[in-house]
């Protein structure tokens, strides 16, 4: 049993207290003190690698591990240009845990197996979470429709598609897209999943570093206030904003491919989450960004999710809380 009084693999398989992983998201956990304080509070922190400079990424390892003694995790989006020098930094740091994501974990997997860390891939379909698991993985984050950032172009929902997920593999789930709080754990593990990974809730939290004007913004959307840009390719899940109507519209009138990539190249994550351009930027959240109303501190958080969850698994069980 983990803390919540579910049944999960992964406090032991990773070393953590709470089946709670926070989101390896680019610029918010792109610097130690949020993966630091989640891990803190007996959850899996995330650095996520992806737009720092390798020095960067060192300092921050560094700076987590002489924070704490807990387990926390590095994010490497694979396609990106710098992930071979990621991955040998996390290697010779002997990072505890590897998210692996945009890319195939073969290759990878058994190099970090051999220096006793665990690896986690993110999928977004069952196919890819089959040939995940084949190539050795000890865990899967599964990314449902309504996540912020990358979710699965075919936009399959969490809720159908963790649960296609865990019949097609036996290796640990972990759901992700769509929660926030947590009732939405405790319909994780009805799933089957044996954790689940919150990006847009930690994203609103004090420790993320991310603009205000971001944090304000993703505050005051409501549920439908998202939408996925880029559809002829990646697509992204973000608020609404003048961007996104810029692309619906090259897109309703027929712009060519080429076009279409100019225009979604032209602006980016960085815009929003550095500089505060929630207007033309990508200002990436998922659906359960209108489940949010605070920002606390990371630590505050997890312990608020561990007591919701299990309250909710206690009146699903129909006990007294």
């Amino acid at each position: 049993m983990d803390s919540m009084g579910f049944r999960s693999r992964l406090p032991r398989l990773l070393g953590i207290r709470h089946p709670i992983i926070q989101g390896g998201m680019s610029w918010a956990s792109s610097s130690p003190a949020l993966a630091l304080a989640v891990s803190r509070a007996g959850g899996l922190g995330v650095i996520a690698a992806g737009p720092m400079r390798p020095d960067d990424l060192l300092t921050a390892i560094r700076a987590v591990r002489a924070g704490t003694d807990a387990p926390f995790a590095v994010n490497v989006p694979l396609y990106n240009k710098r992930s071979a020098e990621f991955l040998d930094i996390a290697a010779a740091e002997r990072v505890p845990v590897m998210i692996g994501s945009q890319g195939g974990p073969r290759g990878h997997v058994e190099r970090f197996q051999r220096l006793g860390a665990k690896w986690l891939h993110v999928v977004a379909a069952p196919e890819h979470a089959v040939k995940a698991e084949a190539a050795g993985v000890d865990a899967l984050i599964v990314v449902g429709g309504e996540a912020g950032g990358h979710p699965p172009p075919n936009e399959v929902s969490t809720l159908v598609l963790v649960r296609a997920v865990v019949k097609a593999v036996t290796i640990p789930v972990i759901a992700a897209g769509g929660i926030a709080d947590g009732a939405g754990i405790c319909a994780a593990f009805a799933l089957g999943a044996e954790g689940a990974q919150l990006g847009t809730r930690f994203l609103m939290t004090r420790e993320a570093t991310v603009h205000d004007a971001y944090k304000d913004t993703v505050l005051k959307a409501g549920i439908a206030d998202t939408t996925l840009v880029g559809r002829q390719g990646l697509p992204i899940r973000q608020l609404k904003n003048a961007f996104s109507a810029q692309m619906e519209a090259a897109e309703r009138e027929g712009a060519t491919k080429e076009a279409l990539d100019a225009l979604f190249k032209s602006r980016s994550l960085k815009d929003a989450a550095l500089d505060g351009d929630v207007t033309h930027g990508k200002t990436e959240a998922g659906q359960s960004a209108g489940l949010i109303d605070d920002i606390p501190g990371a630590e505050e958080l997890v312990a608020r999710l561990v007591r919701e969850a299990e309250a909710m698994r206690l009146r699903l069980a129909g006990e007294p809380a």
